[in-house]
């Protein structure tokens, strides 16, 4: 029997099962004479290891049940007649079977979970009906609360006199520093603060982070950069000081706070998100009475049709250039056709936690890729003639001018469409999900940055760094951002804030995405090698779509030199 269509996240649903171990835990210990309840265990593990995918055999099984080996053995033997429980093959050579729950058992539990999540959102003050459906199991869901301005007295000046940061020269950085430095004149001076561009930052983080001297004690790092640096043991892992740091990770939705694992371990904290989207200018397409695109094929056809170059107005505005910002838009359109640059073994928010990195395997030249292609060259042909000349400042600029009835923009940037004085589209601009292939499902990656510790910062300042990150990184600080115009929220608390949701559409756009789970982490994957996939996809793609370079070839080329590249370096 297929799966039911559940309203729960595999995420949500792991977080359901670890609660009710939680609770059944304490009853099983304290209270006299009772004994572990084997059936109990053996539907939560079989649930679970459902949704880990990791194979659970008749002896473990048995063992995780808390029963004797005969009465587990036979209780297991009774679930496998019932149809409660199927055994999977190992392999075409293997006699023996792993254990799964069978389809009624995996929608029966589904069931048992909604009622306990929505019985758990009613306590927690949710009314009944759809605000429960939107409550999102573990996150801070309260939507009546709002967060407090941010006080100065909030952080301990005596342990962070004399921190630096290296971070990103961007306006969110900017205004962190001087959020900072305003609530702290005595110790948060704005020579602590190194702003950088983005090429800069990774060149400059390298330099500090392998040199035993560095003068830095907080690095920021774009996401897709956290596997080489964590892989190379340049950054400290974090989940030592977690437990006691204010910060609360199920106040993050899963896939931002994914961001900041590599390898089953916590490495950064992330500050601020952004999400690549669509952005259509409302008043155009109600006065062609045409209907926002969902697919490829849609976008192509509204671009067509609102495409009046002798009236200033363009098609669809993108980041073109060549370099990262065409890589960029290439590996947003592999994702969009359901693809990705790299073979991941699964697509969910903690896929770096069982990937191999040391055996990388492209999917770079695939159907998704050629699709990604076809549709730039296709969107070529509806764009300013010299799209191909366009970074992300640019593209934004002809959108925000009004010349152009759509374009890709990063949430980030899209603020400044409603807070800029000089934004001529302003409460004009609709904000959507990317169009997708055909017959595949929509999806938007998640970007920001992380907010690292090196590791060769001493073992015992590790905790109040990482205190002055949680300053950095609270609701309070967050809500402050959102309210100046940055809508990064990447907390539930902070999205469920009324005063800033109202703040900003993209805020709940945003927050819209995430809940129905169309955020991915796996269209940049954070591998070591990213940077170079990134400069090589940067000519060649570009090559592809506008020097005539025929797609097949290009997309080989890029695979060949990037495997060159992995050789030389394992060599």
């Amino acid at each position: 029997m297929a799966r039911q269509e559940s309203k729960l996240s595999d995420h949500e649903l792991s977080r359901v099962i670890g609660f009710l171990r939680q609770l059944r835990g304490p009853f099983d210990a304290t209270i006299p004479g009772v004994k572990p309840d084997p059936y109990w265990n053996i539907a939560l593990e079989l649930v679970d290891s459902h949704i880990q995918q990791r194979p659970l055999d008749m002896t473990s099984l048995i063992e995780l049940s808390g029963a004797t080996y005969g009465t587990g053995n036979r209780m297991i033997a009774k679930m496998i007649e019932d149809g409660q429980i199927i055994k999977v093959p190992r392999g075409p050579k293997h006699k023996t079977a792993f254990l799964a729950p069978s389809g009624d058992m995996l929608d029966a539990f589904i069931t048992y979970a909604m009622h306990v999540k929505a019985h758990l959102a009613k306590t927690f003050g949710l009314r009944s009906g759809s605000e429960t459906e939107e409550y999102y199991f573990g996150g801070s869901y309260f939507a009546a609360h709002i967060i407090s301005p941010l006080q100065g007295h909030d952080i301990n000046s005596s342990a962070l006199r004399n921190l630096r940061f290296l971070l990103h020269d961007d306006n969110y950085f900017a205004s962190m520093r001087n959020m900072w430095s305003d609530f702290r004149n005595d110790i948060g001076r704005k020579s602590s603060f190194d702003l950088v561009s983005l090429p800069t930052l990774y060149e400059k983080a390298q330099q500090a982070l392998t040199s035993p001297k560095t003068s830095y004690d907080v690095v920021a790092l774009n996401v897709p950069w956290l596997g080489r640096f964590a892989a190379s043991g340049l950054i400290a892992s974090l989940d030592d000081v977690l437990p006691e740091a204010a910060i609360n990770p199920l106040d993050f939705h899963p896939t931002v706070w994914s961001t900041g694992r590599w390898n089953n371990q916590q490495f950064g904290i992330p500050i601020y998100c952004t999400i690549e989207i669509l952005t259509a200018r409302k008043d155009l397409f109600e006065a062609a009475q045409i209907a926002y695109p969902r697919t490829f094929e849609d976008l192509i056809g509204a671009a067509r049709e609102l495409h009046d170059p002798a009236q200033g107005i363009y098609g669809i505005s993108w980041s073109a250039a060549r370099g990262m910002t065409i890589a960029h838009d290439f590996m947003l359109f592999v994702a969009s056709a359901q693809g990705s640059i790299v073979d991941i073994p699964r697509k969910h928010e903690n896929w770096k936690d069982s990937f191999d990195a040391s055996n990388l395997k492209l999917r770079i030249h695939s159907d998704e890729g050629l699709a990604a292609i076809d549709f730039m060259k296709q969107m070529r042909d509806v764009s300013p003639p010299d799209v191909s000349t366009f970074d992300s400042d640019r593209n934004l600029q002809c959108f925000m001018s009004g010349h152009a009835a759509m374009s890709f923009s990063w949430t980030m940037r899209a603020a400044r469409l409603e807070h800029e004085l000089s934004s001529k589209v302003k409460r004009r601009v609709a904000y959507l999900p990317p169009p997708y292939l055909k017959g595949r499902q929509p999806t938007a990656p998640v970007g920001g940055f992380l907010l690292t510790i090196p590791a060769n910062v001493p073992p015992e300042r590790k905790q109040e760094i990482l205190n002055a990150i949680a300053w950095m990184a609270s609701p309070e600080a967050m809500k402050a951002h959102v309210r100046n115009g940055f809508p990064v929220a990447p907390r539930f608390s902070v999205c469920a804030d009324p005063e800033a949701m109202a703040s900003s559409p993209i805020v709940s756009f945003v927050d819209r995405l995430a809940r129905r789970h169309e955020l991915n982490t796996w269209s940049r994957p954070p591998v070591p090698e990213y940077v170079e996939i990134e400069r090589v996809l940067g000519n060649e793609v570009f090559e592809a779509v506008f020097e005539g370079k025929p797609a097949r070839k290009a997309l080989a080329d890029a695979e060949n030199q990037i495997y060159h590249y992995i050789r030389d370096n394992a060599a």
